[in-house]
């Protein structure tokens, strides 16, 4: 045990479920050493990582369109009258969420 190359344990705990699945990903690649396909995956394995910082800001400026159309939906069920500044916001808030779309999906 001195002369060990891996000296350094790392140990985590599954589900049976998780565990069923490493089971089949084992045997599509047709190996039988847990310990060998883990660290493999684990250091040959993709990371991925999503910047979801642009669709945040859609979400943000869709909520806002949307709580407009409330609040004019609102004035005109209690008054009958639309007024052409909410109209005119309304319009600004579409074009910046359709800006905003524009620059996530050319990225």
């Amino acid at each position: 045990m001195v002369n060990r190359t891996r000296n350094s344990c790392i140990h985590f705990d599954v589900t049976e479920e998780e565990s069923k699945m490493i089971q089949i990903k084992m045997k599509q690649l047709n190996t039988k050493n847990r310990s060998a396909f883990l660290r493999k995956r684990a250091i040959d394995g993709y990371v991925i990582k999503i910047d979801y910082s642009n669709v945040k800001k859609c979400t943000i400026e869709l909520n806002k369109v949307g709580v407009k159309i409330n609040y004019i939906a609102k004035k005109i069920n209690s008054s009958n009258q639309v007024f052409h500044e909410d109209i005119i916001e309304l319009k600004k808030l579409l074009t910046d969420v359709l800006t905003l779309q524009k620059s996530i999906l050319e990225k």
